[in-house]
């Protein structure tokens, strides 16, 4: 299919024409308010497999208009199953569905941001997948958000506030808040999307970190430290506070449960210019954010779960058996109701010259007249029976379809031929 290349007959000209001008015609007319805002773009992000096309046939469509080339492109990486690219032939693919109800929304997004590196493919299988949630989500993120907010209640009930009893420890923490910032953004300028991830992470370890280094158990032995404590505490729901307005880029959701655990509006990329924005609030018993795995056990499940369906059979029959079955094809010349049962038709089938008689159980799913004219596969050597005192002479191959029967019906070619 396509438009045939003049000067070379094994290629042809196709969509890519079309579904490349659209980047530029989506939006309006040249010179356009649209135009103008956004053209040229910025960054084309697109899969590596269809660089060709849009850094050497888009390119020399737009140069040929005189329009602005875009400014990047950035050809992004593939998910692999293990070592393998996913294929349906293999049987290896992951839906996207299937992991998010198993898994979680933000789980999947963290694994498929966090886990493909910049300009190389990333893998994925259920244990790397339930290794990463448990070592990032459950160990640093969430025991975090959940370790701090639980002392809060329990040292002060809740109530946070920053009596600035400072230490050097404390110094190293907001420097860390402050360079992860800096790192952050820029990978992102660089769309090395992972490494900002990271960085984050990174930054929460170090604040897992502060809470062994300043032992807030210990401080709430005596009431002579609450002070150093109240700090404390602050401090380390700060870094959860600072570090979320990064998170919101890659666990949205996520990031709106821990705002709400805060109880916090500063959300916004400003509030991060300084490490101290966090107003202080009451607050209340934390929400579990992400639950440990046990990982074998999950994989036992998910083998149960995915596991081929094996069909019921009757009894095995041999190829000698399969032979005894003749099937022919007829055509329906005419077709009743059956006069005294309202689930079966009585149809007059024409196989080879001779017409049969056969009654059918299809009566619920066909009306006569949609039976004539149809090519049917018959039975032809099966027993005579007697159905509701009238004789049926073979049988109508059927499939049962979504709780309905449906009639097999032989295919005629151009010739008329029946195949």
């Amino acid at each position: 299919m396509g438009i045939k290349v003049p000067f070379d007959p094994k290629h042809v000209i196709y969509v890519w024409i079309d579904a490349l001008s659209n980047y530029y015609t989506g939006l309006g007319e040249p010179n356009s308010e649209l135009s103008k805002k956004y053209w040229p773009a910025n960054v084309h992000i697109i899969g590596k497999d269809i660089l060709r096309f849009h850094t050497i046939y888009w390119p020399i469509m737009l140069m040929a208009l005189d329009i602005e080339l875009p400014k990047q492109v950035f050809g992004h990486p593939w998910i692999l199953f293990g070592n393998d690219k996913m294929s349906k032939s293999k049987g290896n693919i992951m839906y996207t569905k299937d992991l998010v109800d198993e898994f979680g929304v933000d789980a999947v997004r963290y694994y498929a941001i966090h886990e493909i590196p910049f300009a190389s493919d990333g893998s994925i299988t259920y244990e790397l997948l339930m290794e990463r949630i448990n070592a990032d989500l459950v160990n640093n993120l969430s025991n975090l958000v959940n370790r701090t907010i639980s002392m809060s209640i329990k040292y002060f009930n809740g109530e946070v506030k920053n009596t600035n009893n400072n230490q050097d420890v404390d110094d190293d923490l907001k420097t860390c808040a402050l360079n992860m910032k800096n790192d952050c953004i820029k990978h992102m300028n660089e769309f090395r999307l992972a490494d900002a991830f990271e960085d984050v992470f990174n930054f929460l370890r170090r604040a897992n970190k502060y809470i062994d280094e300043t032992e807030p158990w210990i401080l709430g032995r005596s009431e002579e430290n609450f002070d150093r404590l109240h700090t404390v505490l602050y401090n380390l729901l700060e870094s959860i506070r600072y570090a979320t307005v990064f998170l919101q880029a890659f666990i949205p959701e996520t990031a709106e449960k821990i705002f709400k655990m805060l109880k916090t509006n500063k959300k916004d990329f400003a509030s991060t210019n300084i490490f101290g924005e966090y107003e202080g609030a009451t607050l209340e018993k934390p929400e579990v954010l992400f639950q440990r795995i046990d990982i074998n056990a999950k994989i036992k499940e998910l083998e149960a779960k995915h596991a081929p369906k094996k069909l019921e059979t009757k009894p095995e029959i041999t190829i000698d058996d399969f032979d005894k079955v003749d099937i022919r094809v007829g055509v329906i010349k005419d077709c009743k109701k059956h006069p005294k049962a309202d689930k079966l038709l009585v149809s007059q089938i024409d196989i080879d010259g001779e017409v049969r008689q056969i009654v059918s159980g299809i009566a619920n799913f066909y009306k006569p007249e949609e039976m004539v004219g149809k090519h049917v596969l018959v039975v032809v050597n099966l027993k005579p029976v007697t159905l509701r005192g009238v004789e049926s002479f073979g049988m109508i191959l059927c499939e049962e379809k979504d709780g309905k029967l449906q009639v097999l019906e032989a295919k005629l070619d151009s010739g008329a031929n029946i195949r």
